[in-house]
């Protein structure tokens, strides 16, 4: 029986909050407010802690998505290696925001203006891509009216945003450059780099040796003067197949200057634009510059 009751009397003192003065009395343990504890072996709500890594992790991810290193940033520009890329840094080739910067490891942000030997840089990988249009499609972007664009045939080319240099309307089939090199699409398109395209093209009717001498020569077409490179039939084909070249990019240009001497344009193709050929490039096709071809175009 007195086992009994100690037994019991324990269990109750291991789980009552009073404890004994010296003089007998009893009095309440106090506790500390949840949180504040100084105890070594004191842990918070577990979902406080989960929150908490939460947060801390989303902040530090957000700072360093928001900048990138300046070697790295020229590098992914395409103009050299990492380690290439220090040297020029160290001997004050890059700017940022207009201040030269020499410091190795120097960060910057994607919104920041970043200049290489004075010109305007993007931390985004070059591309060029070749493609020979077909007949029926347009070359914009994206079209209200649903008809089919070129970028649909480009889509798996890249994965940055590449976009048409120039333009050929929606029946005239070849050669279309696109990239997202913003310096080289403007020196393409500006009528001082001269920039040659061939076109062959198919008329309604043969031209007449005086009407191919006519469009050699220099003439005015709405008001301008326009500049045909060389104009010649195509060697043992019908004199209804020109070919054509110019530097002109004034919209519709060939079919234009055709139209103004009396022939109408069933088919026009375009087969070399800026040195570029359609050789081993099917209808439809698309495929990547080489490093060389690149190179030609920059130099331009």
């Amino acid at each position: 029986m007195t086992s009994k009751n100690n037994s019991s009397r324990g269990r109750q003192s291991g789980s009552s909050n009073k404890q004994t003065k010296k003089d007998g009395s009893s009095f309440e343990k106090s506790k500390k407010p949840f949180g504040k504890s100084k105890d070594k072996n004191f842990r918070p709500h577990p979902q406080k802690i989960k929150n908490f890594k939460q947060k801390s992790s989303t902040v530090t991810k957000t700072s360093e998505s928001d900048e990138i290193r300046l070697n790295k940033y020229i590098a992914n520009s395409g103009i050299c290696s990492r380690r290439e890329a220090d040297t020029y840094i160290k001997s004050g080739s890059a700017t940022v925001n207009g201040e030269i910067i020499t410091e190795m490891g120097f960060k910057v942000k994607l919104t920041d203006e970043v200049r290489f030997d004075d010109a305007l840089i993007s931390p985004e990988a070059k591309r060029y891509v070749l493609l020979n249009k077909p007949k029926n499609y347009i070359t914009t972007m994206d079209d209200e009216r649903g008809r089919k664009t070129v970028m649909e045939l480009i889509n798996k080319a890249a994965k940055e945003r590449i976009y048409p240099v120039g333009r050929l309307d929606r029946l005239t089939t070849g050669l279309l450059l696109f990239t997202n090199d913003g310096e080289m699409a403007k020196k393409l398109t500006h009528p001082k780099h001269q920039v040659k395209k061939l076109y062959q093209v198919n008329l309604d009717k043969k031209l007449s040796m005086t009407d191919l001498n006519k469009i050699a020569e220099n003439f005015v077409l709405d008001g301008k003067m326009v500049f045909v490179d060389k104009v010649s039939y195509i060697e043992n084909k019908p004199k209804t197949e020109i070919g054509i070249e110019i530097h002109s990019g004034r919209n519709r240009i060939v079919r234009r200057i055709f139209e103004h001497f009396g022939y109408k344009v069933t088919k026009l193709d375009r087969v070399i634009f800026a040195g570029l050929t359609k050789k081993n490039l099917s209808r439809g096709v698309w495929r990547h510059l080489s490093e060389q071809e690149v190179n030609n175009l920059k130099m331009i």
